[in-house]
């Protein structure tokens, strides 16, 4: 029974290692994704499109380990809220691998034209998500509630700079019709990146719920987490 429950352990930690290796995947495709924009670097976009399969191909891992482990393991209470939180984990890294590479689609289409505007809140922005997405893996790893209500900061902050982004490249298309084709593209980054946010915020939610076996989605809950 000993010998059971160490491999158990050995499998868990096993998911847990794949899932940190996704992430690390994400954080950089957020970082070179908008570094390729700022620097309207096609290469690096490039990297960013095709490394995105990597970040495909781990999920994929990911679910069939959880349902072969749900399956064959029969997990109870703690474990099993460990293996459901890891696959819904895995489902948004993949979603913000999917934001990431569309940005770098963006960059292609920008890459021949003059930036519209510095880029100044965008890149804010995705500094603030890859913090989010790094303090949510590690509340995770950690099994670690403490610092939750700070990923909720940082959201609630992405919002405002998608806001300003949003208001002050309108007026540009209002005061110039012919900016509209590098605006829209711009516009677009900025609402991948807030919903990059909103993905860290979801695993922040999982992990409440692996925690403390406590339902926080879509409720509201998490702004007072302590």
């Amino acid at each position: 029974m000993e010998h059971q429950s160490s491999a158990f352990e050995v499998k868990l930690n096993d998911l847990k290692e794949n899932l940190l290796k996704m992430g690390g995947l994400v954080e950089a495709a957020i970082f070179q994704s908008v570094e390729s924009l700022k620097n309207r670097d096609k290469n690096l976009a490039k990297t960013v499109i095709k490394g995105d399969v990597n970040i495909d191909r781990i999920e994929l891992e990911i679910n069939e380990k959880c349902i072969n482990l749900i399956a064959l393991q029969q997990p109870k209470a703690n474990d099993l809220r460990f293996v459901t939180t890891a696959m819904h984990i895995a489902t948004d890294l993949e979603r913000i691998g999917d934001l990431a590479e569309d940005i770098a689609g963006r960059t292609i289409e920008l890459a021949e034209q003059p930036l519209l505007k510095p880029l100044i809140d965008i890149p804010k922005m995705a500094k603030l998500s890859q913090e989010a997405l790094k303090m949510a893996l590690e509340a995770f790893v950690n099994s670690d509630t403490s610092r939750i209500k700070g990923i909720w900061d940082k959201e609630r902050e992405i919002d405002r700079l998608r806001d300003l982004v949003h208001d002050e490249l309108v007026a540009l298309m209002i005061k110039d019709s012919n900016s509209v084709t590098r605006a829209i593209p711009l516009l677009l980054v900025s609402r991948h990146l807030e919903r990059i946010s909103d993905h860290a915020t979801n695993i922040a939610e999982d992990v409440v719920y692996m925690v403390e076996a406590k339902v926080v989605k879509h409720s509201g809950a998490i702004k007072n987490t302590s």
